[in-house]
C-alpha cells in the first residue's frame, strides 16, 4: 500500500514509534484513528507525497507503535502523551514545524499537538471530531447510542479488556462495520491490516486506556486551557460525513470556534471513515488548505 514509502521506527521514553515517510516538499504529520492505523492513508498519501513530505505514525497503543503499561491516572495515553509522540517523531526527521492532516483519535491527538506545541503546528485539518471536550458535555442520547464504544471502553478492566482480547477482527469488524457505509470502503489489505494490529498483545489494554484518558486526564487538560484562556491560533479546517453520527449530534464549527480563533470547514459526501469513503474529495479539501503555506519559508523540507 505504501510502496514508495520508507519505514522507520523509533522510541520516546521506552515507547516504539513506527511509521513511514516519503515525498518530497513542506513537512505533512497524518493522524489515525481508532480502531485503525497509519494504513487508512494508503488511497491519499501517495498523491499528497507529490507535494510534500508525507509522515505517518501510528499512535501508541495501536499499529506498530509501543503500548506502554497503564497506570492510575492514564496519563500513559493521554493526549499531550501521543502529541508528544508525534513531537518526537517529527523532529526525528528534521521538522520543527510541520502541518497536520488528522482523522478520529488522531485529530484529538492533533488538537493537543496544537495547543501544547503552538510554534510545531503551522495548520491542521482534522476529519469527523468536535472537541472531545465538548463532545462529551453534550451528548444526548442519540450520540450515546451511535459511539457506544466511547462509554463501554471507559468501563473498569479487566471486562472491556476481555471482550476486546476474546476476539479482535469480531471488534475491529463490528465497530467499522456499524457505520453508515458498512465495510464495503475498506480494501481487503487495510482491513487485515487493522485485524492483524488489534491482535497484538497488549492493544486491548491500550485501546481502553486511550478512551479513559479522552474521559479523564484529557478533560482535565481541555478545562485547563479554558481556564487560561489558551485557544488554538493556527488556522483549522474541519471536515465531517454528512452521513455520520458526528454532525447530526453537534454543532461542529460552533464548538470548535470556542477554542480556536481561526475556523473553517464543513461536509463531505460520506459517513465516519473519511479516508477511505472520500479520498479524493479529501484530497481536493486537503491540498488547498495545505498549499495555501507551501510558498512559507517557516515549513522545511526533505527529499527521500
Amino acid at each position: 500500500m505504501f510502496k514508495d514509502f520508507t519505514p522507520f521506527d523509533l522510541q520516546r521514553d521506552g515507547v516504539a514509534l513506527h511509521g513511514r515517510i516519503g515525498g518530497r516538499g513542506p513537512a505533512l504529520l497524518l493522524l489515525h484513528g481508532h480502531p485503525q492505523t497509519h494504513a487508512i492513508w494508503h488511497r491519499l498519501a501517495p498523491s499528497l507525497a507529490a507535494h510534500f513530505t508525507v509522515v505517518l505514525m501510528d499512535l501508541r497503543g495501536y499499529g506498530d507503535s509501543g503500548r506502554p503499561a497503564a497506570d492510575a491516572d492514564h496519563i500513559a495515553y493521554s493526549k499531550r502523551e501521543m502529541a508528544l509522540d508525534a513531537v518526537a517523531v517529527m523532529w526525528h526527521h528534521g521538522f520543527e514545524r510541520f502541518q497536520v492532516l488528522a482523522h478520529d483519535r488522531g485529530a484529538r491527538v492533533a488538537h493537543r499537538l496544537a495547543a501544547d506545541h503552538p510554534a510545531a503546528v503551522e495548520r491542521l485539518l482534522l476529519l469527523d471530531i468536535a472537541p472531545t471536550l465538548a463532545m462529551y458535555a453534550n451528548t444526548s442520547e442519540a450520540f450515546a447510542r451511535a459511539y457506544w464504544h466511547w462509554f463501554f471502553l471507559i468501563q473498569p478492566p479487566p471486562l472491556p479488556e476481555a471482550l476486546l482480547s476474546s476476539d479482535p477482527a469480531r471488534y475491529v469488524r463490528s465497530v467499522m462495520g456499524g457505520r453508515h457505509a458498512g465495510l464495503a470502503p475498506f480494501a481487503p489489505e487495510a482491513l487485515a491490516e487493522y485485524e492483524r494490529c488489534a491482535a497484538l498483545p497488549g492493544t486491548a489494554e491500550a485501546v481502553c486506556e486511550d478512551y479513559r484518558a479522552s474521559a479523564s486526564i484529557d478533560l482535565v487538560h481541555d478545562r485547563e486551557d479554558i481556564a487560561a484562556g489558551r485557544r488554538l491560533a493556527q488556522p483549522l479546517r474541519v471536515l465531517w460525513g454528512e452521513h455520520g453520527v458526528v454532525g447530526k449530534c453537534f454543532d461542529v464549527l460552533a464548538l470548535w470556534r470556542e477554542v480556536a480563533d481561526d475556523v473553517s470547514g464543513g461536509t463531505l459526501p460520506c459517513g465516519h471513515y473519511i479516508p477511505e469513503e472520500a479520498p479524493d474529495a479529501l484530497l481536493r479539501e486537503a491540498l488547498a488548505f495545505f498549499q495555501k503555506s507551501r510558498d512559507d519559508n517557516s515549513s522545511s523540507s526533505k527529499d527521500i
